[in-house]
This record gives C-alpha cells, sequence and structure tokens, in this order.
C-alpha cells in the first residue's frame, strides 16, 4: 500500500490534472473546445480517426471491403489527432458527440449518416455490404456476441492495464496486478476458443477478428505497451496462431497503417485517400523514406 492512501473527499471536484500521458486531454464534460470544420473528401465515406487500436478496425474492414470487390467502399481517411485535441472540434463532435475516434460520415446516402463507435462502424458497414457479417441468425449472434465482448473488455486492457503499466505517471503495484490478471484471464478466453475454432465466430472472417485483432493481436504480436514479457503472452499459443494468420492479410496490413502516428515511419501512412498511397508508402519503405507526412 502507499504510503500516501487516498481518501476520497465527499464531493469530487475538478481542480487539476490527472497526470500522465493524457492528462493534457482529459476533461469532465462534454461538448466542442473549437470551432473546426472537419475536410471532406472525394469518396463516398469519410473516415475520420487515428491509428489506434480503435481506429484499425475500421481502416482494416475498409480495405477487406475493397480487397473483396466492394468499390463502394472507397474512403477518405483524415487524421485526428487526440493528442492536440482534434476530437473538440466543432466538425468532429457534430459527427461523435462522445469526441472519440473513429467517427465515419457516410454520404454516399441521399442524406449523409454519421456513425461513431468501431463496433457500429463494423456493423454497419457489415450490412451495407453484405460481407464479414453472417446471415444465419445463430452465426449471426455468434460473431455479435464475440464482437461486443471485444468492445466490453477492450477497456479493461487499454483503459485499465495500459494506462497504469505503461502511461500512469506512477505505477502501484494494486491497478496493474487486478488489471494485468483481467487481461490474462481474456487471453484464456481467446485461446480457450481459438483452440477450438480457426476464426473467432468459428464460421469465416468476420468483423469479429478485425475487432478483437488490434488489441488482442498488439498484445501478442507486437508487444503492446511493452508488456509481452510481464503477460507472458507465449503461453497463448492459440491466440499467437490466429494473430499470425491475420497479420499476415494483405488488406490488415493495409489498414493497420492507416491514420498511424506512431512505430517505425514505414509503417505510418497518416491519411489515406486513394489505393495508390499504399503504393507510395512500398515505394518509401524499399527506399528507406517515409511519405504522407511521415
Amino acid at each position: 500500500m502507499s504510503d500516501k492512501e487516498y481518501t476520497p473527499p465527499k464531493v469530487w471536484t475538478w481542480d487539476k490534472e490527472s497526470g500522465g500521458r493524457f492528462a493534457a486531454i482529459n476533461r469532465p464534460i462534454a461538448g466542442p473546445t473549437h470551432d473546426k470544420e472537419l475536410p471532406v473528401g472525394k469518396h463516398p465515406f469519410q473516415l475520420y480517426s487515428l491509428g489506434t487500436p480503435n481506429g484499425q478496425k475500421v481502416t482494416i474492414m475498409f480495405e477487406e471491403l475493397l480487397a473483396a470487390g466492394h468499390s463502394g467502399a472507397e474512403y477518405d481517411a483524415w487524421l485526428i489527432n487526440i493528442g492536440q485535441g482534434d476530437q473538440f472540434g466543432s466538425g468532429f463532435v457534430a459527427i461523435n458527440p462522445n469526441s472519440k475516434i473513429p467517427a465515419l460520415l457516410d454520404r454516399s446516402e441521399k442524406k449523409p449518416v454519421r456513425i461513431f463507435e468501431s463496433g457500429a462502424i463494423l456493423v454497419y458497414l457489415a450490412e451495407k455490404f453484405g460481407a464479414f457479417l453472417p446471415t444465419n441468425r445463430a452465426a449471426r449472434a455468434e460473431c455479435l456476441s464475440w464482437l461486443f465482448w471485444q468492445m466490453g473488455s477492450a477497456p479493461f486492457l487499454g483503459g485499465g492495464f495500459g494506462h497504469f503499466y505503461a502511461y500512469a505517471p506512477e505505477k502501484y503495484e494494486y491497478p496493474i496486478n487486478r488489471y494485468a490478471m483481467e487481461v490474462k484471464r481474456q487471453l484464456d478466453v481467446l485461446d480457450r476458443r481459438l483452440a477450438e475454432v480457426e476464426f473467432i465466430d468459428g464460421n469465416a472472417y468476420s468483423i469479429a477478428d478485425m475487432a478483437i485483432w488490434p488489441w488482442y493481436g498488439g498484445v501478442v504480436k507486437s508487444n503492446s505497451y511493452g508488456a509481452a514479457e510481464f503477460l507472458s503472452v507465449h503461453e497463448y499459443k492459440h491466440v499467437n496462431r490466429w494473430a499470425e494468420q491475420i497479420a499476415a492479410r494483405p488488406a490488415v496490413q493495409r489498414g493497420r497503417i492507416v491514420n498511424r502516428t506512431q512505430g517505425e515511419l514505414s509503417a505510418q501512412l497518416h491519411e489515406r485517400h486513394d489505393a495508390s498511397d499504399f503504393d507510395t508508402k512500398t515505394q518509401d519503405k524499399i527506399g528507406g523514406q517515409s511519405a504522407a507526412g511521415g
């Protein structure tokens, strides 16, 4: 126990920054902080996002749709820099009142449709294009169950474990242990499932895989939060098999770098407005340089 044990006041008030990596953008109120219109490109879908795990879900979905021949899924992916507070601009808040990425505007409809929350975007696109979501009632229920499992579980991984292990200004044993235990339990849930099936929903590659892979595949394959050894991720052999299998898909390799601003420069495509943007990245990777504002 810390020698600075905290006693909560009778009524909480926001009188100082919480500290940590995201202290400057955390606040207890909603709504815009400034007026800023969002840019609009030429494609039917306008995505405003960042290459975090939640952002990757949607760009992977778009790239998978295009790879499957759905030309109507062309999209512009605009960078929203959450570290600079872009998500609090009036244009972004108009699409997502919760001020979180990703946010999508479908301009192919008679009246543009806004969609926010990554899981909702995946379902919307799957239903619109009739892809990556089973139509059989039982199979659909299984797929959506795993999708919502991810939506409910990821906050324990990112906002819980990731925050206290990697981002909090000070490290404390209790929250790290609490969330490490839960993350390992979740990995065990996945490992047991993937011991029985090739893909998450047990039928075929689906939006459930696209939702879960950026988070849990990232832990076992990309050492998210620098915690691979700490969490002994090598123990989850079926999750590792699945993570490698998904990572080998060309559409996943494209989608995971869109709106990405961290890591190797060759794995960053800050904005995506045409399929040829990836060709530029390939050339830069070969030449050892970076494009797209990298």
